[in-house]
């Protein structure tokens, strides 16, 4: 389950996916298959070349790249999550979830 965004926010990520553009969405979420973790980032692409190819830069298996619907995404969470963050410049989210 996600929360903490609004539909602005998953919108605009939305919009930024689908032109090509490296996005990142942060939300809140729980799921009973990996406990103790309250956050996912996001990071989409509509172009698979591109995505793969940030997966890479951050020594992150492209395989994980969740590709059933029109958002192509890789989902950081965890230790890796907030390291990719701080390589990425995105404080705000950092400090919004207190990561």
């Amino acid at each position: 389950m996600a929360f903490g965004i609004n539909r602005e926010e998953l919108d605009t990520w939305k919009q930024n996916v689908a032109s090509g553009q490296i996005a990142f969405l942060t939300h809140y979420w729980m799921d009973e298959r990996f406990p103790g973790v309250t956050s996912v980032t996001k990071v989409g692409c509509a172009d698979l070349d591109k995505l793969t190819a940030w997966c890479l830069e951050h020594k992150l298996d492209p395989r994980y790249i969740h590709k059933r619907n029109a958002y192509p995404h890789f989902d950081l969470m965890g230790s890796k999550q907030r390291e990719v963050l701080l390589q990425e410049g995105m404080m705000h989210q950092i400090d919004r979830f207190r990561l």
